[in-house]
């Protein structure tokens, strides 16, 4: 038997939050546990709640989705969260910085959009498709500045995590026990104000700092 997905959607505008919440429970591996109109309320909630995905809108009332992804992350570390908005890939970058581990626009297909909840309830990353090309080609460094605190350790570290290397793996190569490792990808998630180790090789793909990912091992476990 499949395991359910639960999800709280958080959407300001009640036709489309509606609309969604309808398509969402056409789905019989997927549950809408509540759907918000406003951060506050997702905040008071999301503890009660533990949503395995939450779907956020940028565009909110009072504070932004931005602002409550940040929130959502420090609160409940272990929901994924699925940003669906209608605003373009100049705030992609920000909303995973904040944890979010996927970007959708809001022009998605229905059917996209369930896919994606899917895939980022099991631990994937999955944006649009014009903006995953923006992201993945800006100009090597761009966006570099805001990540000066990695040391050269941590970012060698995270273009391995990139390239899909394990823990083990990394240390076999650094001359490190997996123990430092996992303590410094554990540092590297937490400067880049991440979810995981997917969403940081993801970002620092899309700052410039790593190159696109190469073949190598399975990925492990924070």
């Amino acid at each position: 038997m499949t395991e359910t997905v639960s999800i709280l959607l958080v959407e300001d505008h009640p036709t489309f939050r509606l609309g969604l919440r309808t398509r969402i429970e056409l789905e019989d591996d997927l549950e809408v546990v509540a759907d918000l109109a406003t951060a506050e309320e997702a905040i008071t909630r999301v503890e009660d709640l533990m949503p395995d995905v939450v779907v956020v809108d940028l565009n909110l009332p009072g504070m932004d989705g931005i602002e409550l992804t940040r929130e959502l992350t420090r609160r409940a570390p272990s929901v994924r969260i699925l940003v669906l908005t209608m605003l373009d890939d100049d705030h992609a970058f920000e909303a995973l910085r904040a944890g979010a581990t996927g970007y959708l626009v809001k022009d998605a297909s229905p059917s996209q959009i369930v896919n994606s909840i899917r895939v980022v309830a099991q631990g994937g990353a999955v944006f649009s498709a014009g903006i995953a090309a923006r992201l993945m080609n800006r100009p090597p460094g761009a966006g570099a500045r805001r990540y000066g605190e990695l040391s050269e350790r941590e970012t060698e570290i995270l273009s391995l995590v990139a390239q899909g290397l394990t823990n083990h793996e990394i240390g076999r190569r650094l001359f490190l026990s997996p123990k430092t490792v996992r303590n410094y990808v554990s540092n590297v998630i937490g400067k880049l104000q991440v979810a995981d180790r997917e969403a940081a090789a993801v970002a620092g793909r899309a700052a410039g700092l790593v190159s696109q990912k190469e073949p190598g091992g399975a990925e492990d476990t924070r």
